[in-house]
């Protein structure tokens, strides 16, 4: 059998502003059906690789494919973007942002957008200029799942919203994964967005891929190592991603798989949190993708 076709490989995507770099030589794969988190800092390059992931802007070197199409306008139908900045027509009511929806999509789904906006409590009437924030973004969301796209693009979508339309908003993209095995890549510098809900992550720092990988399978690549200030030494030969100072001693995120038994060292399993603060507070270590379980 085959291996399915990615949602999105980028293959040496590079793009500065000016002579600031944006993007430096990234390369990584969606799989198909995955919920992938873009994690990075400020600046790290997320906002420009899901505008060039969405056709809004062209890489200087470099390409991406979409379901094994280069980007482009035959790709943008099965493509769904939301940008931090939630651009609706604001003059426009909800209904008529929903009918210019319909106008402008071939895929688009009228009555489940609907039931979206419904669930959202967006009143039809209502001019997108005097939404909150927060309702602007949920209508945001529900324009880009109303084209039903394959591959749905979400730069800081839940950045506006209170904790209780953050569950439900998370709840609506899972509902979709589950139904319609939408494949997401999901922008944040903010872990509790993404713990629980994504399967697949990649790290931006400084414009630069440093790890990019199933989570299950990079969370069993690692452990973190706590040990007193002489213990160090231990270590001597292990990757090690990152040190930081602990009281007298230290803590350590180290690509190993199984534990070193040396020293007074103890180790436990990184959580999410633990694996990605490593590797964006370390942007030099090497990248690491596709991390093998061994």
């Amino acid at each position: 059998m085959s291996e399915p076709v990615p949602a999105l490989v980028t293959a040496g995507v590079t793009h500065a502003f000016g002579d600031r770099p944006a993007l430096q030589d990234c390369s990584f794969t969606v799989p198909a059906g995955s919920v992938t988190a873009l994690v990075g800092r400020n600046g790290a390059g997320k906002t420009t690789l899901l505008r060039a992931a969405a056709g809004l802007l062209r890489p200087q070197r470099g390409h991406l494919a979409v379901f094994g199409d280069r980007v482009g306008d035959a790709s943008l139908p099965c493509i769904g973007y939301a940008g931090q900045q939630a651009p609706l027509y604001r003059t426009l009511t909800v209904a008529q942002t929903l009918r210019l929806g319909a106008r402008l999509n071939p895929r688009w789904d009228a009555p489940y957008a609907r039931r979206l906006a419904d669930a959202a409590q967006l009143p039809p009437a209502a001019k997108v200029g005097t939404l909150a924030p927060g309702h602007r973004a949920r209508l945001a969301l529900i324009m880009a799942l109303g084209k039903r796209p394959g591959l749905l693009l979400l730069d800081e979508p839940l950045a506006h919203l209170d904790p209780v339309a953050r569950t439900e908003a998370v709840g609506m993209l899972m509902a979709d994964v589950a139904e319609h095995g939408t494949t997401v890549v999901l922008s944040s510098h903010v872990v509790a967005d993404i713990e629980g809900v994504c399967d697949h992550v990649v790290v931006l720092a400084d414009g630069r891929v440093r790890l990019a990988a199933d989570v299950e399978q990079a969370l069993g690549a690692h452990h973190v190592a706590v040990g007193g200030a002489g213990d160090l030494g231990a270590l001597d030969g292990a990757e090690i991603v990152e040190s930081q100072p602990d009281g007298p001693g230290f803590t350590a995120l180290v690509r190993i798989a199984e534990p070193v038994l040396a020293g007074r060292l103890s180790w436990h399993r990184p959580t999410l949190e633990e694996l990605l603060l490593g590797y964006l507070r370390a942007p030099g270590i090497p990248s690491l993708q596709e991390v093998p379980v061994r």
